[in-house]
């Protein structure tokens, strides 16, 4: 019998704690994001009966939910939208500036007339200009649209959110009240529907541990080392028995408030280890999900992409493996990372119908992959197999037009016509077809979904430290053995606050954000409450930030990137690119430099590229009129060829020969593409490159421009010339370097 592809997307919902032990909150994102990513997306499925999907709720963000549903959580950026405006202090007022348009402005922001009127005097004027002019009017309509903007598009026909949509400005502060008021009523809707949808059998919903921490560096922090061998680490943290206990804590608050017992799990950051699985079997769980990295690295495979990034072994990865503990069977599911990230990262910058069929085209190109692999000659497969699409679901769609529903829409209606794709949870596919793959405990690769390693969370300088106050903390907890959960819950609350991943995500190198110092600080203020629970003398480390926030000036990558290519140097565009900052540095380009900083990023379709000039500047004047960008492939085998530039200096890195030229006229903005070839030729090929130049110089080169296989390594020179004669290089030490998605 032909069985059609089985698709199990699994949405993950999840906030870290924010509540510190006075009861207050320190940031707003679970009362925004609830407002706005968590009922939308369930709302938006149940008008697709046929498709059925997993979302998992994270403990931690129910139990926030669940504050200000109550009415008992404020976060200071309630507190000033419901303030009156005259009484705003200076420093209250600065604060709003600075922070009340903390979100994309492309999709929450430029929308929204009034909104984005504050928005632009702020860019265009600064901070101290707005202190100055701003009155009352303007901080109330800001404080209104900082909560307006979050308002789901889905929602944007409810009688009372279209009347303040189309008010646009001149909030009093009775309508902050009642946009705080509407707020409050969906939030209330999120669990129950999450409910009823299981009940229907369209939903599955999963959970995670308690407060969302790393199981393998709970059980022992030395595991770092399996996927960086020469890792540095910290004291070692060995807790093993606080897996039981955050996993305990996550199946009684399913229990209570789904009226059933949780069968999947997903792991907090998808990081897994041989030493936690007997502590989920015996919990109960029945699955539980990873990446496709760690199954890799667990059957000794790496998985390759041809050039459209599809799986070239595919019957490996699309299929639930069994694991068998002492204490039970688990069966385990691994994402298609790629398929994933697809969603996450890339196809909020293309057109909503564009990106839905690019999605059901990778998933027919499975199909058709899968069906031969199994040998017998047809196009329909013979066997049951699973795609597992695993992401974050609710960051993306601040990126996506009219966050992400036409998306989905485009998504959800393909999908419900196909006959060959069948949407399905996880737990009613294993039910049907159990496992008939497996591999033994000890094989399973210790890793996440980061590069199949744990060094988003240690290793770094500020993470071990981190990890060390971390480990004083627990070893003071366990010398009160009187302070058990039942007698000091407080000292208990906090450990287990301080054990959550988000803290160790956001010290030091890989991930950085506005927030970065109040991370840093509730983290801090969790280990606080801990010694104060316990009445033991706080360390005056805890006093202090575990590292310094102030802005860096040179760094690699932190994440995709998606630039409106229109020469603005958008901020926002580019917030997660890397950066080298150019004026000031040694040699040629000194101080005087006209060119200030390059930026530098991706995603899956494009590689993009921004230049900083001082004020002013103009190609063929104070800088050449022409920019080579020049491309080598360190670990392929092709041809390469030298730079065809005249005056050309012998060193490093003007000798070398690299693979692919892309020449700019910073005048025309004009593009020639070239490719190696022997002999050192070279051969033009055509280009869809994208350039502009307005404030910066940005610019857009598609991969497929290139023909690169995903994962490739490559680093890129830049060259200035006149006519075809070499004028300097940039960065003059080192390369810029990246991995093609």
């Amino acid at each position: 019998m032909p069985h059609p592809l089985h698709v199990a997307f699994i949405w993950h919902q999840h906030q870290p704690l924010y509540k510190y032990r006075d009861g207050k909150y320190r940031l707003p994102w679970v009362r925004l994001h609830g407002t706005k990513d968590y009922l939308d997306l369930i709302l938006l499925l149940e008008k697709y009966p046929k498709l059925h999907q997993t979302v998992n709720l994270v403990p931690s963000l129910i139990l926030q939910l669940e504050d200000y549903i109550a009415g008992t959580a404020f976060d200071p950026y309630l507190e000033l939208a419901l303030m009156p405006t005259e009484q705003l202090q200076p420093a209250q007022k600065q604060f709003i500036i600075r922070h009340f348009f903390d979100a994309n402005h492309h999709t929450l922001i430029d929308p929204h007339p009034r909104y984005s009127e504050l928005y632009h005097q702020r860019s265009e004027h600064g901070e101290p200009w707005c202190l100055e002019h701003w009155i009352d009017r303007d901080y109330g309509d800001l404080l209104a649209w900082h909560n307006l903007a979050w308002f789901d598009p889905l929602f944007w026909e409810e009688s009372e959110i279209a009347h303040w949509l189309k008010q646009d400005r001149d909030f009093t502060l009775s309508d902050r009240q009642r946009i705080y008021s509407k707020q409050r009523e969906i939030l209330r809707r999120i669990v129950p529907q999450h409910r009823k949808m299981q009940e229907s059998g369209q939903l599955e919903v999963t959970t995670t541990p308690y407060t969302h921490p790393i199981l393998p560096l709970l059980a022992d922090t030395n595991v770092g080392r399996v996927a960086v061998p020469n890792m540095d680490l910290p004291k070692r943290f060995q807790w093993a028995e606080d897996i039981p206990r955050h996993l305990g804590k996550a199946w009684d608050m399913y229990k209570d408030r789904f009226g059933c017992v949780p069968r999947g799990l997903w792991p907090s950051e998808q990081a897994v280890s041989p030493e936690m699985l007997p502590y989920v079997a015996r919990q109960g769980f029945k699955w539980l999900c990873t990446d496709e990295s760690v199954l890799g690295n667990t059957l000794k495979q790496y998985f390759h992409r041809d050039g459209a990034g599809n799986v070239l072994e595919p019957e490996l990865l699309y299929r639930p493996y069994q694991v068998s503990t002492p204490d039970g069977d688990l069966s385990m599911v691994f994402r298609d990372h790629r398929l994933s990230d697809l969603i996450g990262f890339t196809y909020s910058g293309m057109p909503a119908e564009t990106a839905a069929a690019d999605l059901v085209g990778h998933l027919h190109e499975i199909s058709r992959s899968l069906a031969a692999k199994e040998g017998h000659g047809g196009t329909s497969l013979e066997k049951p197999w699973l795609v597992t699409i695993a992401l974050d679901g609710e960051n993306c769609w601040e990126h996506y037009h009219l966050d992400g529903k036409p998306f989905l829409e485009h998504l959800y209606g393909t999908l419900s016509e196909d006959e060959t794709i069948k949407l399905v949870t996880v737990s009613e596919f294993l039910d049907e077809f159990p496992p008939t793959a497996s591999f033994p405990p000890a094989d399973l690769h210790t890793g996440s979904w980061v590069d199949g390693s744990l060094t988003t969370w240690i290793g770094d300088p500020a993470k071990n430290r981190a990890w060390d106050l971390l480990t004083a903390a627990r070893q003071v907890l366990a010398n009160h053995p009187e302070a058990t959960e039942e007698t000091n819950s407080a000292a208990w609350e906090a450990l287990y606050a301080a054990e959550g991943s988000d803290w160790f995500w956001w010290f030091g190198y890989g991930h950085s954000s506005n927030q970065d110092a109040m991370f840093d600080q509730l983290f801090r203020e969790h280990l606080i409450a801990l010694y104060q629970a316990l009445n033991e003398p706080v360390p005056p480390e805890l006093r202090q930030p575990v590292e310094s926030h102030e802005r860096r000036t040179t760094y690699r990558p932190e994440g995709f990137i998606h630039p409106t290519i229109d020469g603005s140097g958008d901020e926002q565009d580019w917030n997660f690119a890397g950066r080298l900052e150019i004026g000031g540095a040694s040699g040629t380009m000194h101080q005087a430099s006209p060119i200030q900083r390059i930026f530098y990023g991706a995603d899956h379709l494009n590689f993009y590229l921004r230049m900083d000039f001082k004020a002013g500047v103009k190609p063929g004047l104070e800088i050449p009129n022409e920019l080579n960008l020049m491309w080598f492939y360190p670990k392929e085998t092709m041809h390469n060829s030298l730079i065809p530039l005249a005056n050309l200096p012998r060193q490093a890195p003007t000798n070398y020969r690299f693979h692919h030229r892309l020449l700019i006229d910073l005048t025309t903005k004009y593009t020639w593409l070239h490719e190696a070839m022997d002999y050192d030729r070279w051969e033009a090929r055509s280009s869809n490159a994208l350039v502009a130049w307005e404030k910066s110089l940005e610019i857009a080169v598609p991969w497929a421009d290139l023909q690169l296989e995903p994962d490739y390594g490559l680093q890129m020179s830049l060259m200035f010339s006149d006519c075809g004669r070499y004028r300097q290089h940039i960065p003059e030490q080192g390369w810029i370097s990246l991995q093609v998605p």
